[in-house]
């Protein structure tokens, strides 16, 4: 199971009713967060979350509405007496960055370890997932992300008793573990079926539409996208600023062929995206106007 909440969901500035652009997700034990907006922690605190046990940040980018909570919940960390190493990941910069808005933050109880993204795609392995960083397009470096999480074969029982493998090492080999013995060498699909289908959440904000994005985000279970604009008349907006209208993200969930599209990152003069949706729904029936704090348990398909 793939806990997800999305934290704020407002994009240039912060309003009484909206916190800017952060989501969380939660997998065995491990909490990512991807881009900390100001007002970040108070969104935490709403959801009845700490963000103490955040392990791994990622940053789509370093505007401000998408990085500039981050010195706010360092020293939040820092007070709540954490000392596990904190893992960042974004683009080129990321140290520099970081390190400029750690002035009101010098002294941390926990290393900060910096991952930069370098190439047009790159992917960080994890104990049972991995995170896969993808150009978009704005008008600075920009990344979107998926979370994935893997998922073994069914233990073969058959294939273990033919292979006549020690019954004591079966649940290891089932947990993905290789086992040395004076014997020779387990491996786990000795004993497994093949990979079953897991869990892929996609997010990717302040960009146009890109053929990129369909492909990174394909049969995601879950699409959560920029919608700057709900006016169809402001695609040229849209285009100007390298942002997106809510027609646009959800072309891109149909062609894509993701299960559910949750929009994001609304412009501050959006004051009620649902009045825009039967439009997108027309194009992408499963498509949700997103909002603080929304939250989904996204789980295994059943065999």
């Amino acid at each position: 199971m793939l806990d997800v909440c999305l934290l704020g969901t407002g994009g240039m500035m912060p309003l009484p009713y909206r916190w800017l652009t952060s989501l969380v997700a939660r997998y065995n034990g491990k909490s990512i967060m991807i881009d900390c907006g100001e007002g970040t922690q108070i969104a935490m605190k709403e959801k009845g979350w700490s963000p103490k046990p955040v392990d791994i940040m990622c940053f789509t980018h370093y505007h401000a509405d998408h990085i500039s909570g981050l010195p706010g919940l360092l020293l939040t960390m820092g007070n709540a007496e954490r000392t596990e190493p904190l893992l960042l990941y974004g683009p080129k910069g990321l140290g520099r960055v970081v390190n400029a808005l750690r002035v009101i933050a010098p002294e941390l109880p926990f290393p900060i370890v910096y991952n930069e993204i370098t190439e047009a795609e790159q992917s960080f392995s994890f104990d049972g997932f991995r995170i896969e960083a993808f150009r978009v397009n704005h008008n600075v470096i920009c990344y979107g992300y998926n979370i994935v999480v893997e998922r073994a074969g069914r233990f073969q029982l058959e294939k273990a008793l033919e292979r006549g493998i020690p019954k004591q090492y079966w649940s290891r080999l089932q947990k993905g573990e290789t086992i040395e013995t004076p014997e020779g060498v387990y491996t786990p699909d000795l004993v497994l079926g093949p990979p079953r289908k897991g869990i892929k959440l996609t997010y990717c904000t302040d960009t146009r539409p890109t053929e990129g994005i369909v492909k990174n985000a394909r049969e995601a279970d879950l699409f959560i996208c920029e919608g700057m604009y709900g006016e169809p008349e402001k695609k040229e907006k849209a285009r100007e600023y390298k942002h997106m209208t809510f027609l646009e993200a959800a072309d891109m969930a149909r062609r894509a062929g993701v299960k559910q599209l949750w929009l994001t990152h609304y412009s501050p003069s959006l004051v009620r995206p649902e009045d825009y949706m039967d439009g997108v729904r027309r194009i992408f029936p499963a498509a949700v106007a997103g909002k603080d704090g929304k939250s989904v348990d996204l789980l295994f398909e059943e065999d």
